[in-house]
């Protein structure tokens, strides 16, 4: 396939200067016979002296030797009609003066300033278009579609623009790259020419017609993206981007993955490294166990463990519908993958048993949980029976029948915690350390923040707000959270994972904590809206179980670093004494079952290290969204 030709704008300018002299003859030639020529050439010399002296830097001037006229448009044409009105006014006014200085010839005819810009306006201005035309003409297999341009000439967009170009179905069609490699500037891809840095992007956007931007750096961080989303809003120019680099791990690069820039992708953090040797040596050829594997953060650990190919994997969840899904998706992307739904409620302990008696998982990664702060502040009971006795009974499982290794999803909502589903949690962390300690096998847990996307959390909600038209709310204008995307997090959580010895607390480096309002306000500006005119925000208040802003430790507790720059060892952690601990397991479980929330809140206040539940005001069923 053949691209545009870039003219160069020497030969623009070359062309110029003899369109000038043809003009100024052309004048002369029809203000008077042609027999007359020879009288007036001495004016003509004179005149197309001037004239050149004039319109050439006029037209400097006005841009006309900066732009790639293959691509001019009706904004072109006014642009060269208001250079050529301007230097010819220019020329007319200097004539005009040396006419009444005496200082012209004889013989000058003042009506051919007149005709001289008729002249140059036709000519000027049509072999610009005649540029676009042969461009046109012997590009026009490239140019057919939405006129594309693809931000980064790496393998992502490489492979973008070769995928656009081969794909008739696609009716979109690459004009050219951007890309801050100084090796790659004015050189082709597939005939796709780099025509500047990515910060030349509003220029680029003013100066051609481009009917859609993709951003093709899975890697980029969110702060590029960020800079590149602004820009084509304020320009009016959709853009879509490839997913980032752990959205594509098992996957391929494709224009099937170019989506809408989303939330997730202005949070993205730079790409940290995995050591692919410590990870694939813990999951390839093993039997793998995942629950909650139809959940949010479940599902993307079974997608990214697949990758390493386990010999077995199972999906384990209470959820038919969501973990039928995550078959589909996974039968799909890893055919060869041997994988196995299991229906169960990790409450259900002898059904636990069944399934690690039948499929004997080497590891298993625990991702089960009641999760949603303020219902859990509802449903004490429930908190307690799942997050705390369903990780017991699965722990037991474990132990029983040999589990090598496992790890338990864990949050920051667990350090101090003023909710119960913080407080359960903690709790559930307490009962892996202590069968880590007992068991001497790897066990351990991963603490982290917020994930965008998740079932249930904030930004669904926020969308859904922003669809109905408004307002948005938030709880408080100054409400924080730690924030990260669902691979990301998976991606370090299995790193962890692969890290533990035994009895460890990995946290995950967060980054710094978004502020909730900032965060709708981009939602706002991603839905093409204007926070505050198009779509309200209204202030609702605190939520009970929440927080400010969240920890990922508390004082007494002192860390270390870990051989990956993301993710840090809990060196300190409390004390977990096993007899105690079974018994306070035993004791919340009869509490649940006989209803007893009052009870249930006091004990969790006393035995969770630096909980204030009960500080917490009585839930409001109205508050609870």
């Amino acid at each position: 396939m053949n691209s545009r030709p870039f003219f160069r704008n020497r030969f623009v300018l070359i062309g110029d200067i003899v369109l000038i002299i043809v003009s100024v003859l052309g004048s002369f030639a029809l203000r008077y016979d042609v027999s007359q020529m020879p009288f007036y050439f001495p004016a003509i010399l004179f005149m197309a002296g001037v004239a050149l002296l004039v319109k050439i830097p006029t037209y400097h001037f006005f841009g006309l030797y900066r732009r790639l006229w293959v691509y001019a448009s009706t904004n072109e044409l006014k642009l060269i009609a208001a250079a050529v009105t301007t230097a010819s006014v220019l020329t007319g006014g200097v004539m005009w003066g040396m006419i009444a200085a005496g200082l012209v010839l004889p013989g000058m005819p003042r009506t051919a300033l007149g005709i001289d810009w008729l002249l140059s306006l036709v000519l000027v201005g049509g072999s610009r278009f005649a540029l676009r035309i042969l461009g046109e003409q012997t590009g026009a297999k490239s140019i057919k579609g939405r006129k594309t341009l693809i931000i980064g000439a790496g393998d992502a967009g490489a492979l973008v623009a070769r995928e656009l170009q081969k794909t008739s179905q696609l009716d979109w069609a690459p004009i050219g790259f951007l890309d801050d490699d100084p090796a790659k500037q004015r050189h082709e891809i597939y005939g796709v020419s780099v025509i500047g840095k990515v910060a030349d992007l509003a220029s680029v956007l003013d100066n051609h017609q481009v009917d859609e931007v993709v951003i093709a750096i899975p890697s980029a961080s969110g702060q590029v993206l960020r800079q590149i989303t602004d820009v084509c809003r304020r320009k009016g120019v959709p853009s879509r981007t490839m997913p980032s680099i752990y959205e594509l791990i098992g996957g391929t690069v494709s224009v099937n993955r170019l989506r809408e820039v989303d939330i997730t992708d202005l949070l993205r953090r730079d790409p940290a490294t995995i050591d692919d040797r410590l990870v694939g040596s813990s999951l390839n050829g093993k039997r793998v166990l995942v629950t909650g594997a139809g959940g949010s953060i479940g599902r993307e650990l079974s997608r990214q463990i697949a990758r390493w190919s386990p010999s077995e994997l199972v999906l384990l969840g209470h959820g038919e519908n969501s973990i039928f899904e995550a078959l589909l998706e996974l039968r799909e992307d890893f055919p060869s993958i041997s994988l196995h739904p299991v229906i169960a409620d990790v409450r259900d302990e002898p059904r636990l048993e069944s399934v690690f008696a039948e499929r004997r998982p080497q590891v298993v990664f625990h991702a089960a949980a009641h999760k949603h702060v303020p219902l859990m502040e509802a449903n004490v009971a429930e908190a307690v029976t799942n997050n705390v006795l369903g990780t017991r009974n699965l722990v037991e499982a474990a132990n029983r029948h040999g589990v090598e290794r496992l790890v338990l999803i864990s949050t920051d909502k667990a350090i101090n915690p003023v909710s119960v589903m913080g407080a359960t949690k903690r709790l559930a962390e307490m009962i892996v350390l202590n069968a880590a300690h007992h068991a001497g096998r790897a066990y351990s847990v991963v603490r982290f923040g917020n994930v965008l996307g998740s079932r249930g959390s904030i930004v669904p909600l926020f969308k859904k707000q922003i669809a109905r038209g408004g307002p948005v709310t938030v709880t408080h204008p100054e409400m924080r959270r730690y924030f990260m995307t669902i691979p990301e997090a998976v991606h370090l959580v299995l790193q962890s994972a692969a890290m533990g010895a035994g009895g460890e607390v990995f946290f995950l480096n967060m980054g710094q904590p978004v502020r909730i309002l900032d965060l709708a306000e981009d939602l706002i500006r991603l839905s093409g809206l204007e926070p505050g005119r198009d779509i309200e925000i209204a202030f609702t208040g605190i939520r009970p179980g929440e927080k400010l802003t969240e920890e990922l430790s508390d004082e007494s507790m002192s860390f270390s670093p870990t051989s990956h720059p993301e993710i840090v060892r809990v060196e300190s952690d409390e004390a977990v004494d096993g007899g105690r601990l079974n018994s306070i397991v035993d004791e919340l479980g009869s509490l649940a079952r006989q209803g007893e929330t009052d009870v249930l809140l006091r004990v969790l206040d006393e035995v969770v290290p630096g909980a204030a539940i009960r500080s917490t005001p009585p839930p409001d069923m109205t508050s609870l969204v």
